[in-house]
C-alpha cells in the first residue's frame, strides 16, 4: 500500500469524538479516510456524524447498528434497541422529507460489507459475518495453547491484514492466536514481512477499553499507529440526557470508557 490511509469506526453518533478526530487526522497528512461502520447508533448525533462520513470517508461500510436500523434490530440488547428504533425515526424519510434526507437513506441502504485492497481486508465485524461477529481477547485463548479454529478460520480469509471495529476495543491479533493492547507496542506496530494480524482499530465514539479517549488508526503499508483523542464527553453526555428514547447508560459510560 503505498498512501497513508485513516481507519475510524464506531463513531456511534458521537458527533463531539468524530469532530476531534476528523481535527486530529488533518494534522497526519494521510491521503483519505476508511470507515468501517457503526456511525450511528447509542449517540445523539446520527444524521450529523452519518452526513460528515459521507463526506469524509472514501467509503463506509456497514456495520450492525446501520443494519439493524434498516432492518430490524434482532439480538439486540434492550438498551442498544432502544437506540436503534430512535435513530431509524431521525433517518428514515417520508414522503415529504427533503431530497437530501432520502438521498442519505440511499447511501445507506448501499453501504458494502467489506473491502479488499492489495492483500488487505477491511470489515466491520469478521471476514466469517462482517457485520455481527465479534472478535474477542477471549477468542484467542485455547486451555492447550493451540490456535482456536476461529481464529484460524478468521487468518484463512484474508493475505496481510484484516482491519476491524466492532468490539470498540483496540489491538492487535497474530496469526499464532497471541492478542496484544496498544500499551504493548507502544501504540505503533511495525508491519514485518510475511506476517499477518487482525487489527481492531477501537472506537471513536465509545470506547470500552477503560480509556474514555477515541481511537482512531493511521495505516501506511508499514506501521499501524494509533491515536487516543481527548474530546468533550460531558457535551455528548448531556445531549444523550436530553432525548428519553437514549438510555442514561449510553451517557454515562462515555466518561469511564466501558
Amino acid at each position: 500500500m503505498n498512501k497513508r490511509i485513516a481507519l475510524i469506526s464506531d463513531i456511534h453518533g458521537n458527533l463531539e469524538g468524530f469532530n476531534a478526530v476528523l481535527e486530529d487526522i488533518s494534522r497526519h497528512n494521510v491521503d483519505m479516510i476508511y470507515c468501517l461502520g457503526d456511525v450511528i447508533g447509542y449517540g445523539p448525533n446520527p444524521v450529523e456524524c452519518l452526513e460528515k462520513a459521507i463526506q469524509c470517508s472514501e467509503f463506509i461500510l456497514m456495520g450492525n447498528h446501520e443494519e439493524a436500523v434498516l432492518t430490524g434490530a434482532f439480538g439486540f440488547n434492550p438498551t442498544a434497541k432502544e437506540a436503534v428504533d430512535w435513530t431509524r425515526s431521525q433517518l428514515k424519510p417520508s414522503w415529504l422529507s427533503l431530497k437530501k434526507t432520502k438521498k442519505r437513506w440511499e447511501v445507506l441502504k448501499n453501504l458494502s460489507l467489506s473491502y479488499s485492497e492489495d492483500d488487505y481486508l477491511f470489515v466491520h465485524g469478521s471476514p466469517r459475518d462482517p457485520t455481527m461477529e465479534y472478535i474477542l481477547k477471549s477468542d484467542t485463548e485455547d486451555l492447550f495453547g493451540e490456535v482456536p479454529e476461529k481464529i484460524r478460520e478468521i487468518f484463512g480469509q484474508f493475505n496481510k491484514a484484516c482491519f476491524v471495529g466492532h468490539t470498540h476495543t483496540p489491538g492487535i491479533i497474530t496469526e499464532d492466536s497471541k492478542w496484544y493492547n496498544i500499551e504493548d507496542f507502544d501504540g505503533v506496530w511495525e508491519c514485518k514481512p510475511g506476517e499477518r494480524v487482525v487489527c481492531n482499530i477501537g472506537s471513536v465514539g465509545q470506547p470500552r477499553d477503560k480509556d474514555n479517549r477515541s481511537c482512531y488508526v493511521v495505516f501506511d503499508g508499514k506501521e499501524i499507529c494509533y491515536h487516543r483523542i481527548p474530546y468533550d464527553f460531558r457535551k455528548t453526555q448531556e445531549k444523550i440526557l436530553r432525548i428519553k428514547q437514549l438510555d442514561n447508560r449510553n451517557a454515562e459510560r462515555l466518561e469511564f470508557g466501558s
